[in-house]
């Protein structure tokens, strides 16, 4: 139907929609980002841009030739098993490089967590040493810092869930910060005896999913690290746009954790000693991805402009205007990636 185009929402639902429509969810997203981060919205060129390629009858959009960045991963050796592909993570690795032509890789273990590797470290070297012994391109060791791990009944320290509701403050903040040195500990052990293996870096993917106290360990840790191994790469991935504040009061050079956006997190992350800085921009389910998809320029694009490190940009599953659910379509996250590396010159995704 003329004048009529098809794009989806932020859940993967297709949805016709008009040129009207369009433009005013592009307008909207951008303005959206722009009053909470305190930053510019997109300029008219750049919203056109996005037009355009939402317009676009195509069911796939590229950059152009010469444009194309590298790509890093998180948890890549476990999502042929989630689509029913039983095969070994030194296999899977194989295929990425070898069928895919993945640039980098990355090892991690099926639980993804710095507490839950730590006391199988010994049978993850050797399945590293291996790995680099079959592959050729980089591979990174991979794992969340995950502090929620730390609370009672499974981890040490008490659950500030449920210290909280009883207006238990302290005690929960108390137990937050018991929690960040028991991580800090953890991780830096885990990516240690890693890089000692021979990974090519270290990837905390999922920062700060536990709020201001995991992107604090995250940053102690990196900070230790590179200390210890100059020459090491460590890249970090967040888990939300902004940090949240569950203990509030948590500080880093000082500076307040809590409440920063990407273009504050990455130089943060400078400060500590991260290589690449991975910033996210979560996807809204009720919103179209040309909504999502300005929203999250506008906010990326201050944390690429400031940064004096590599950006690539968190895209995936309910990130970076790619739809909520497990197998995004392409047409959806070739829009999505074309527009990141186009309009912000990522330096990869």
């Amino acid at each position: 139907m003329a004048g009529k185009i098809l794009t989806r929402m932020g859940d993967g639902f297709l949805v016709e929609i008009t040129e009207g429509e369009l433009r005013k969810d592009l307008e909207e997203g951008t303005k959206d980002a722009a009053e909470r981060a305190k930053v510019p919205p997109l300029s008219g060129d750049e919203l056109k841009y996005l037009f355009d390629i939402y317009k676009s009858p195509s069911r796939v959009v590229g950059v152009e030739i010469g444009n194309e960045v590298v790509l890093t991963y998180d948890g890549p050796t476990v999502k042929f098993v989630r689509v029913g592909v039983h095969v070994g993570r030194n296999h899977a690795l194989q295929i990425f490089e070898k069928c895919l032509g993945s640039d980098t890789m990355e090892v991690g273990h099926i639980d993804y967590s710095f507490k839950a590797v730590k006391p199988i470290v010994t049978f993850e070297q050797p399945l590293l040493e291996q790995a680099l012994l079959d592959t050729t391109i980089p591979l990174f060791y991979g794992a969340m810092p995950n502090l929620g791990y730390y609370s009672q009944p499974d981890g040490p320290v008490p659950n500030p869930a449920e210290l909280l509701p009883l207006g238990k403050i302290k005690e929960a903040r108390d137990s937050q910060e018991e929690a960040v040195e028991h991580a800090v500990k953890d991780m830096v052990f885990v990516a240690s005896a890693m890089y000692e293996s021979g990974a090519d870096g270290i990837n905390f993917d999922t920062t700060g999913a536990a709020g201001d106290p995991d992107f604090l360990a995250v940053l102690r840790a990196t900070e230790i690290l590179k200390a210890k191994y100059p020459d090491m790469c460590i890249e970090v991935g967040m888990a939300g746009e902004f940090v949240l504040g569950m203990h509030g009061e948590m500080m880093y050079g000082g500076t307040r954790l809590a409440g920063l956006y990407p273009h504050e997190q990455v130089k943060l992350a400078e400060k500590a000693g991260v290589t690449i800085f991975g910033p996210v921009v979560n996807t809204s389910t009720s919103k179209s991805c040309a909504w999502n998809l300005a929203r999250a320029l506008t906010f990326l694009k201050p944390c690429v402009e400031t940064s004096n490190i590599p950006i690539h940009v968190n895209m995936g599953m309910g990130v970076g205007a790619v739809p909520v659910t497990d197998h995004p379509p392409v047409d959806a996250v070739s829009r999505a990636s074309t527009a990141m590396v186009e309009i912000l010159r990522l330096d990869g995704l």
